[in-house]
């Protein structure tokens, strides 16, 4: 069992972060996890061909299946959504001593892996070859799915924020996971951890993941600061296909517009938007402000981040189009 106790500031510290270097991470872990078939099936098997000719030890020694990896391969986010490069760029900035003791800290009477050596002979070294293999690996499997993913992780954001304003902090951190248990200013994580965790006004970050499921991960070494990983909400539904709008929704308020409303199935941002229908930002921009001049669709702010999603007269706009799942129009 895991405890992370609360001092009086920590309530008010907590936050969220979306993090694409902490996703690749737990990507790695589910190649190795029979039990991600169940919820990325479609995924693995296109990522496992297109990884083939890729060194995986060394990734799956630092991420093993069964075990914890070193902190210092995913910092916790440093805002509400990360990009690779700068979290990458702070996972090579690491201290080498720190990596050493972290690497060292997980060997136990075994000794350090062949895998991992060059990470206590040569810290500054080996974490960048690390930083390159990473990159290869996720122009492979990961950037082309990554507006898809991050879309659901995005909305597991503005979810859990909406959440915490209707139910505060107990109603977030019991749905989280079954796992997870809030009471007396303790969050207590049944699962087969023996250790507690005194947040001292460091506060927690949570980070939302679609890959992590079915278990959580903490991050909890100094000098980061304390970081739970969870699954995100709707994760199985990251690989469905959204279909395209009627032609009669099409022709009652235009093809682009349909497609943005067709495409809200989860909250998403205008850039998001933009990349997935390889549309311009400024024309999302201004389709998504007369969708909502229309009471089509809601926004919220996030932190930086602003949200959309369709609202109750979008979802029953659509449906009265009729909803269709065969190729068909697209924004452009």
């Amino acid at each position: 069992m895991l405890t992370i106790r609360f001092g009086p500031s920590d309530l008010a510290s907590v936050r969220f972060g979306v993090s694409p270097l902490i996703e690749l991470w737990q990507s790695v872990r589910a190649l190795q996890n029979p039990v991600a078939r169940a919820l990325h099936s479609p995924w693995l098997a296109d990522a496992r061909a297109r990884v083939r000719d890729l060194d995986f030890t060394m990734l799956q020694t630092l991420q093993p299946l069964n075990g914890c990896g070193p902190d210092f391969i995913h910092p916790p986010p440093a805002g509400t959504c990360g990009e690779l490069e700068l979290e990458l760029a702070r996972m090579v900035a690491t201290p080498g001593d720190q990596i050493r003791r972290e690497v060292r800290g997980l060997a136990g009477n075994d000794g350090v892996p062949p895998a991992l050596r060059r990470f206590v002979e040569s810290p500054d070294a080996a974490v960048g070859q690390l930083a390159e293999l990473l990159r290869g690996y996720w122009r492979r499997v990961l950037e082309p799915h990554w507006e898809r993913i991050r879309t659901g992780l995005e909305g597991d954001v503005l979810y859990r924020a909406q959440q915490t304003t209707g139910g505060g902090l107990r109603a977030l951190f019991e749905d989280i996971d079954e796992s997870v248990h809030y009471e007396d200013a303790q969050l207590v994580i049944h699962k087969p951890w023996d250790r507690s965790v005194e947040l001292s006004g460091r506060g927690l970050v949570l980070v939302p993941s679609v890959f992590i499921w079915p278990s959580v991960a903490i991050i909890d070494g100094a000098p980061w600061q304390p970081t739970l990983i969870y699954p995100a909400r709707g994760c199985g539904l990251v690989w469905e296909p959204v279909g395209p709008p009627s032609e009669g929704l099409a022709a009652l308020i235009g093809t682009r517009r349909a497609t943005i409303l067709a495409s809200l199935e989860g909250p998403c941002s205008t850039t998001g938007l933009a990349r997935q229908l390889e549309v311009g930002p400024a024309s999302i921009s201004q389709h998504l402000a007369v969708l909502h001049d229309a009471g089509l669709i809601e926004r919220r702010r996030v932190g930086r981040l602003v949200l959309y999603r369709r609202s109750e007269a979008g979802n029953l706009l659509l449906d009265a189009g009729g909803r269709r799942s065969a190729a068909g129009l697209r924004a452009a």
